[in-house]
């Protein structure tokens, strides 16, 4: 009985301690998610060059896509005429790190692995980007036909087209994209049609992070916080230390994450009960890259999309990549003394009383959008049929 009450209390210590940061990173996403035009990342990933790869990891980091969701994104970059190696560098970057996953390693993990994460994302992307580039054969780039193009440029090219906004405002619509209307026509001549769009886009970004974004990862963390829990609570902190610092211990680490489907939020909290359980800074590391990276999914879209060799290059970049940052990880923290730097399952953050109400409130907050998540879910799942019911859910 002792034993399931510490559980339930650790539990609860790592969702109230998580709970801010979580609420702080879904607002940004939908912020970004609302905000950043897919124009945006087809103009900059379309050539072979090392700076398409660069861009297109640079780009995809703080984007809040999980391994699953990013498929779609990517699918219809490269059918709108993103390279291979642009492609490849997207799909690495995306699923490892995002703005909500670094708010959450910084409350979980601390300030070093919040750091960590999104260079260490950047990095083996670009890395699997120019394995692409220089080992994956010929790059038969899909070609933006006319009307793409022309469905991509004009004034209205970066606007979320809403059933709602399309039906109050179809006349303006019609002026804002005709390309022979005044440049006034768009501006500020209409201020009703603007305030429509800034009431649909907050719409759409509350949707997104209390729907979409939220039940992506909603199972996934609590699963984590629970397993996490669960370590803290019955795995003595010697248990891997035997592993902790050694390749095997980074393999073992590879092996359980690449055919798991989990996203970067939702593996910070599994990554807590592995440092608790004795493993070293640099495998954790490679459980954080390589779990959100890869999985099924991911890879059959690769196999249809960008073929047989490049979905090779692109396991052995993530899993060599993955295994190379975390030894040069586990060098730094020795040889700078970085240790103090990364919060471990037994040394929390402490907080004022002030501080403690503001972390409880956030967690009464996402505890309740959580639940409204799973009953939705829930109730999406006894009105779907297994086989219609997507990959995410």
């Amino acid at each position: 009985m002792n034993d399931v009450y510490l559980l339930a209390q650790n539990f609860l210590a790592l969702f109230i301690e998580s709970a801010p940061w979580l609420l702080l990173g879904l607002l940004v996403a939908a912020i970004m998610h609302e905000l950043v035009p897919v124009s945006l990342l087809q103009r900059h990933m379309g050539s072979n060059s090392v700076g398409a790869v660069t861009k297109a990891a640079v780009i995809g980091a703080p984007l809040p896509l999980c391994s699953c969701g990013v498929i779609p994104a990517a699918v219809g970059l490269r059918r709108s005429g993103a390279s291979k190696p642009a492609t490849v560098s997207f799909l690495v970057s995306t699923p490892e790190t995002g703005v909500d996953s670094i708010s959450v390693s910084y409350a979980l993990l601390g300030p070093l692995y919040a750091i960590v994460r999104p260079v260490a994302a950047i990095s083996s992307a670009i890395y699997a980007g120019l394995m692409v580039k220089f080992f994956g054969g010929p790059d038969d780039t899909a070609t933006v036909t006319p009307a793409d193009k022309a469905a991509s440029s004009g004034c209205c090219s970066s606007e979320k087209n809403t059933p709602s906004a399309a039906s109050e405002s179809s006349n303006a619509q019609a002026q804002c994209c005709d390309t022979d209307a005044p440049a006034t026509s768009c501006g500020s001549n209409h201020p009703t049609i603007k305030q429509s769009k800034t009431s649909d886009k907050l719409r759409s970004m509350w949707q997104f992070s209390t729907g979409q974004l939220l039940s992506d990862i909603t199972v996934w963390l609590l699963f984590g916080l629970a397993l996490a829990a669960a370590i803290q609570t019955w795995v003595p902190t010697d248990f891997l230390t035997r592993w902790g610092d050694g390749l095997v211990a980074m393999l073992l680490m590879a092996v359980i994450g690449v055919p798991m489907y989990i996203c970067a939020t939702a593996s910070t909290p599994l990554a807590v009960g592995f440092l608790a359980a004795g493993l070293s800074p640099g495998a954790v590391l490679v459980f954080l890259l390589a779990g959100p990276a890869t999985n099924v999914s991911t890879m059959g879209m690769m196999l249809k999309e960008l073929g047989r060799r490049s979905l090779a290059l692109y396991l052995f970049s993530v899993l060599t990549a993955s295994i190379g940052l975390g030894y040069l990880l586990n060098w730094a923290v020795a040889a700078f003394a970085w240790q103090d730097l990364i919060v471990t399952a037994g040394a929390m953050h402490e907080h004022g009383q002030g501080t403690q109400m503001l972390y409880a409130l956030c967690a009464i907050v996402l505890g309740l959008l959580m639940l409204k998540t799973i009953w939705q879910m829930v109730s999406e799942k006894l009105r779907t049929s297994p086989s219609e019911s997507s990959c995410c859910h």
